[in-house]
């Protein structure tokens, strides 16, 4: 019997995925599925979990030829050369930046709501914006021992509230809701990118490769349970806010703040309303801790040499500032800018482990592997190979339809 793995450092990575997972991206899954109903948006959900898992055993798989702190760049570096690391460098900022500004437009404007529920102030909506901004800057900035604690305790709360909305929500379920069919079939193209990124946990592997010592066996289990906790959540929350207001109401208003109104109003319980705003602040405020620390550590890392002295306020003005400027222009970007981030996921979660993959297993590519037993190869051959990787072009080209104008947007 092999060595198995510490049992609580499997559980606490399998959390880690999940938690990664399961972020403001949750939020935009009503609001993107608002026109193509329960039933479409449970089959979308399940196809691009299948296929997040799979890329994600395709990136165990593409570990094993590296040290167990490799990195995406390290590996693209080994496997595919420069080009590849530049590649894989351009996605990973081109992902956090774009999912830091969709953060920001979200987070922005939940605080603007929640300053003015609290005091009764009303301030403009770009100077709450900047605040938020600039407090989790600080956050990050001085230092990733803060995030871990102020994480923890976040994640534990954002649970909490999340068991208590789902469970105070279900009752009011109206089925006749849930059967609801697809307005047009463009929407439901229109949906994948943003279905897509909510499933995106591809940027902390590497760190649970080395938090697992690069453990096969145990990292199958956490690929596949920590992506599939997300799933089980998801479709509870969609039969709960798809279930519970109607497709009209949905999509007469397809911001964030609306959609937690309309919950709220709901539920004729005022504690609720409480509830699912602090769900979805710690919802969002967890993934941008979790983003901006990744982008500020990856940029410090690329321009370490070229900073010199006062280096964490230089790293953070560069993090922070490109996404504050898109998220004041565009107020309502949340949705438009999780969709600018499939993009980048696709590239970095589908596109990268499927040609390295393909280049390590079917050419005459000599590396070896580090481990001694046997090497872990997915199922599915190159046929699966291919399908995976069409999907990846195929999400990128639907962005790319919908920004010019040629498929319906959301949001």
């Amino acid at each position: 019997e092999l060595y198995t793995m510490n049992k609580s450092k499997v559980f606490g990575s399998t959390l880690i995925i999940a938690g990664t997972t399961i972020g403001a991206g949750m939020l935009a899954l009503p609001l993107a599925s608002a026109g193509i109903g329960f039933s479409t948006s449970l089959f979308l959900m399940l196809g691009l979990w299948a296929l997040m898992a799979f890329t994600a055993l395709l990136m165990v798989e593409l570990h094993q030829f590296a040290d167990s702190d490799a990195t995406l760049h390290t590996l693209a570096d080994i496997i595919l050369g420069t080009k590849g690391k530049w590649i894989a460098s351009f996605a990973v900022m081109f992902l956090f930046y774009a999912l830091c500004a969709a953060y920001i437009a979200g987070g922005g404007a939940q605080f603007n709501q929640r300053i003015s529920d609290i005091s009764g102030i009303e301030l403009n909506g770009q100077i709450t914006t900047l605040l938020f901004t600039l407090l989790v800057a600080g956050v990050v900035t001085i230092g990733t021992h803060s995030v871990d604690k102020v994480n923890r305790v976040l994640f534990g709360l954002k649970l909490i509230a999340m068991v208590l909305v789902l469970s105070f929500l279900a009752p009011n379920i109206t089925s006749q809701y849930l059967m609801s069919m697809p307005l047009q079939q463009g929407l439901i193209v229109a949906a994948i990118p943003v279905v897509f990124t909510s499933f995106g946990f591809h940027g902390s592997i590497p760190s649970i490769v080395r938090y697992l010592d690069g453990d096969v066996r145990s990292l199958r289990k956490v690929m596949i349970i920590g992506s599939a906790l997300p799933l089980v959540i998801y479709v509870f929350w969609q039969s709960v806010t798809l279930g519970v207001i109607s497709q009209e109401q949905l999509l007469s208003d397809t911001s964030l703040g609306a959609l937690l109104i309309s919950l709220s109003q709901t539920v004729h319980q005022s504690n609720l309303s409480v509830i699912v705003g602090v769900f979805a602040d710690l919802a969002l405020l967890t993934s941008f801790i979790g983003v901006s620390l990744g982008l500020f550590e990856f940029m410090g890392d690329s321009l370490s040499k070229k900073l010199g002295s006062a280096k964490r306020v230089k790293t953070a003005a560069i993090t922070f500032l490109p996404p504050l400027g898109f998220a004041l222009f565009y107020p309502q970007g949340f949705i438009t800018a999780l969709g600018y981030a499939a993009i980048a996921l696709s590239v970095l979660a589908i596109l990268l482990p499927t040609v390295m993959v393909y280049k390590i297993r079917y050419t005459d590519f000599s590396v070896e592997p580090q481990g001694t037993e046997a090497t872990y190869q997915v199922l599915g051959g190159s046929k699966a190979l291919f399908l995976v990787g069409s999907v990846g072009v195929f999400i990128i080209a639907i962005q790319i339809l919908i920004s010019v104008g040629l498929l319906p947007s959301l949001g």
